[in-house]
């Protein structure tokens, strides 16, 4: 009689332990999940940090030495958790989903208000890779389930990777230039969450306090959704803050983030948030980069041939028009956006006279350096005016190599002349010499000048021709002009000594000198300050 009482218990335990539980395939896909944003996280970091801070490659360095260091941390501390692998895992996605999802919004927010945004940025470096380094020793525990030990470690490692190679993949071609940083880091916020919700669900009998866990995955994806739609005001929150000025315009391009303030008559371009032009005093800069090197230029029958390099913004090309005798320019400009955006705003397209609509202007929205060697065949140039930004990361540093000068000179005529823009002689001096011995050292001869500019401070130039020249005393006549004056010009090729940089060496591809000039310079500036 007991047997038959007794028989019912065992069935009913084992009834509830072998209840349907997701597959490996599906524990597999949540690897490729976990560690896809894993990586986007580690890569928005890294970008925000180099629009932020700058000099990209130690920006990157330093994001992805903290954050392999706190992975390698997280694997570490695994070894420490023994029981409810399945909720701590539901635990530490919620932890990734939100300190990773809005990592972003935050880096944003904290270069506006704070007065340093670096702690910020490696104290979330340092939070989510420790998560992230202890989710996949879990995984690996979870998914082992009396199987091989070498089985598992290869598919789950196997999937681990080909995650990363997802989100390497992704996020330059798709990711940043649809998406921008901000949704990116709140789109895997949500991944990540969708995980733990699906972990809570999927795994519920080995979860301990189910119900905390599983309010708390959907409350963390309901904030992060909230945080997607809401992220355009995010951005311009965070840019509100940061500009003076009530920002009008605002978009994150394939390449760039463009901002456009406007204050009464003070219309204001920032790049990735440095300032580019001030409509108040921009005619200062352009005349000074532009009047001085048409001066010198040979004089053409059918007209000079102008290229110019970068200058996407037309204004550059609003003074080149000023002088009749121009038949062509051909203008290089990475960004599309950038020359469709002056070519068809009303109020940008009234600071350029629509020069951008000049029949004689041809643009081409290609990398300089691409470009110069793509068209080495092509016949030369009487006049090239480089307009680009600052030398402030390795890839725009390649753009005043040795070897780039070269290219140039490879493209003017025999007696054509270059101008170029060449950042501050006060606040960067180093940088500005190295730029001019640099040319130098392309083969051409320079003659270095600087003007005033209050938007900016003192602003440096090189003219530089194949030939030896003196500076011009004389600007071509008949050309009307809002700053620059015959009576001026032998003082713009004047230093005074707290301008001047000896010592300095040659920028090449293989070390990028200039770069660590400019970065230094300027933050013996700040201090000095």
């Amino acid at each position: 009689m007991d047997a038959p009482d007794q028989s019912p218990a065992p069935e009913r335990a084992p009834a509830r332990e072998v209840q349907p539980e997701p597959s490996d395939r599906l524990l597999l896909a949540s690897v490729f999940a976990v560690a896809t944003a894993g990586l986007v996280y580690e890569l928005v970091s890294a970008t925000m940090a180099s629009y932020l801070l700058g000099d990209s490659v130690t920006q990157w360095s330093l994001v992805i030495g903290v954050y392999l260091s706190a992975m390698g941390l997280g694997s570490w501390l695994s070894k420490s958790i023994e029981r409810d692998l399945h909720g701590r895992f539901v635990t530490l996605q919620l932890g990734v989903a939100l300190i990773g999802g809005f990592s972003a919004p935050l880096l944003f927010l904290g270069f506006a208000k704070l007065a340093s945004v670096r702690p910020l940025l490696f104290g979330i470096l340092a939070v989510v890779g420790t998560f992230v380094g202890l989710e996949i020793p879990l995984l690996l525990r979870i998914l082992q389930r009396d199987k091989p030990v070498k089985d598992v470690v290869a598919r789950v490692l196997a999937f681990d990777y080909i995650g990363a190679l997802a989100a390497s993949v992704a996020f330059p071609l798709l990711l940043l230039p649809h998406l921008g940083l901000v949704r990116t880091s709140l789109l895997f916020g949500l991944v990540n969450a969708t995980v733990a919700l699906w972990f809570v669900h999927g795994f519920a009998a080995h979860i301990i306090a189910l119900p905390r866990r599983k309010a708390a995955a959907w409350a963390s994806a309901a904030v992060l959704a909230s945080g997607f739609v809401g992220a355009g005001w995010i951005e311009r929150f965070g840019e509100a803050e940061l500009y003076d000025a009530p920002v009008v315009f605002s978009e994150r391009t394939p390449y760039q983030r463009l901002t456009i303030t406007r204050w009464h008559d003070d219309v204001r371009l920032y790049i990735d948030g440095n300032l580019q032009f001030s409509s108040l005093d921009e005619h200062r800069y352009h005349e000074a980069l532009v009047h001085p090197v048409l001066a010198i230029a040979p004089r053409r029958p059918d007209g000079a041939r102008v290229l110019v390099l970068g200058g996407g913004d037309g204004l550059a090309l609003r003074e080149i028009f000023a002088h009749p005798e121009i038949a062509s320019v051909d203008l290089v400009d990475l960004d599309a956006r950038v020359t469709d955006l002056f070519a068809q705003h009303p109020v940008l397209r009234g600071l350029n006279n629509e020069a951008l609509a000049d029949p004689r202007v041809t643009v081409h929205n290609a990398d300089a350096m691409e470009w110069l060697v793509r068209t080495r065949g092509d016949p030369p140039f009487d006049v090239v005016i480089v307009d680009l930004p600052d030398p402030n990361n390795f890839s725009l540093g390649k753009l005043y190599t040795r070897a780039f000068y070269r290219l140039l000179a490879s493209r003017l005529t025999a007696d054509g002349a270059l101008a170029i823009q060449a950042t501050s002689p006060y606040l960067a001096p180093r940088a500005f010499w190295c730029i001019a011995k640099t040319i130098e050292a392309a083969g051409l001869y320079t003659a270095p000048y600087h003007v005033w500019v209050p938007s900016f401070g003192d602003w440096g130039y090189v003219l530089a021709r194949a030939q030896s020249f003196t500076p011009p005393a004389r600007l071509v006549p008949g050309v009307q002009r809002r700053f620059l004056t015959e009576e001026m010009l032998p003082a713009l090729f004047a230093f005074p000594l707290d301008e001047r940089a000896d010592d300095v060496g040659i920028n090449q591809l293989n070390d990028q000198l200039l770069v660590h000039y400019y970065e230094g310079d300027l933050s013996a500036g700040i201090r000095r300050g």
